[in-house]
């Protein structure tokens, strides 16, 4: 998988109307898909998310439009074979990294859509992203860090780096996020923590070092790529 990274200063994204021809013309594909993938996943419910369908980088802004869809439809694109450029799940991830250097992924639960697999605390925008007709995605990334680590803002410390992840169907936008505890203590706060949410996502938090291997068969593609990218650059 192709994968093209770019350093930018911020994301500029708006909700705009699109009409999606892939909905009206691949609907007995999408709904056969749904049938299938929901069969063993009662706790999977079709809302209304939305998704990126214009994106570009312009002297270090990227510049998007989002509009509404339905979750069925959502995944039913990213899943089944036919792409179209323009057409991306444009999302945000909190980069957490401890005080040791280490990073800290989530472990997704049984049940929930990508389960088993790791990566950053992440979900698709939806509208409670948006104000003002304005797309939040830093808010977004922000908002899914806590409701899944159960950590709060206080716990955290923004850097100024974001970057950008292109790839088929995606962009992936990661923020540097650190908190100031070790590897280990971090984990354990968030685990303790996530006791608690009222809806929880992950099953663990893991601890990713610099001198040891990547557990790439858990991850998607670009995570893989971004840390080894990361590690790298140290």
């Amino acid at each position: 998988m192709k994968l093209e990274f770019c350093e930018i200063e911020r994301i500029e994204a708006a909700l705009e109307p699109f009409d999606w021809a892939f909905r009206r013309d691949h609907a007995d594909e999408i709904e056969r898909y749904w049938a299938d993938f929901t069969k063993d996943r009662a706790g999977i419910f079709n809302g209304t998310v939305l998704i990126q369908h214009r994106g570009g980088i312009e002297n270090g802004v990227f510049r998007a439009g989002y509009s509404t869809t339905d979750y069925k439809t959502f995944l039913g694109y990213i899943r089944l074979p036919y792409p179209e450029p323009q057409m991306r799940n444009g999302f945000g991830m909190a980069a957490l990294k401890s005080r040791d250097g280490a990073f800290l992924l989530g472990e997704m639960m049984p049940g929930t859509t990508n389960a088993g697999q790791i990566y950053f605390a992440a979900g698709t925008p939806d509208m409670g992203d948006v104000k003002d007709g304005v797309v939040d995605i830093e808010g977004s990334l922000l908002r899914e860090m806590c409701e899944e680590t159960g950590l709060t803002l206080a716990d955290v410390r923004m850097g100024a780096r974001m970057t950008c992840i292109l790839l088929e169907k995606r962009v992936a936008f990661l923020r540097d996020v650190t908190i100031d505890l070790d590897a280990t203590d971090a984990r354990a706060l968030m685990l303790e923590r996530m006791k608690s949410l009222p809806e929880q996502e992950l099953a663990d938090i893991v601890i990713v070092r610099p001198d040891a291997p990547l557990d790439s068969a858990r991850m998607p593609p670009f995570m893989a790529g971004y840390l080894a990218r990361e590690f790298a650059r140290r």
